[in-house]
């Protein structure tokens, strides 16, 4: 469960600097958004608030192993392939859930079954508007559970 907690920190902060960019928000007034938990903080967390563009915001997901695979399956915010960085956050949560009913006797059991039910819910509605919209070549890009 605390590796599913410090992920979902983790990619908040991945998620706040790279959609910062190009806006008002100030270095300082990023700080002030980052959770102070997950294995970013603290240093992963000054590089972040450091970050200017996305390579850099790579360069500090390439300190940490489980970041580094992630980032370095995408182009440029996920133009160069078919899969966003959204889309490998996702995969990577889903690992982590499914991983969750792997131990005993705690209550993120629950937490995991919840947020693979909502994966869930995104892939019957990614599935859905394929359809609606006639893109069945893209129907298989769903994030798989199991």
């Amino acid at each position: 469960m605390c590796e599913i907690l410090a992920f979902e920190a983790d990619r908040r902060c991945f998620t706040i600097t790279i959609n910062s960019f190009g806006t008002e928000l100030t270095k300082d007034d990023r700080l002030n958004l980052y959770p102070t938990c997950g294995k970013l903080f603290p240093y992963g967390i000054v590089g972040l608030t450091r970050a200017s563009d996305y390579d850099q915001v790579r360069m500090v997901a390439e300190s940490f192993s489980e970041y580094k695979k992630i980032f370095d399956d995408i182009g440029n915010q996920g133009q160069g392939g078919e899969k966003t960085l959204e889309d490998k956050f996702f995969e990577y949560e889903v690992k982590l859930n499914v991983n969750g009913f792997m131990q005993q006797f705690h209550y993120g059991v629950f937490y995991s079954l919840f947020k693979l039910k909502e994966q869930e819910c995104r892939n019957i509605v990614w599935i859905a508007e394929c359809v609606a919209q006639r893109h069945r070549a893209k129907i298989d890009n769903y994030i798989p559970i199991f």
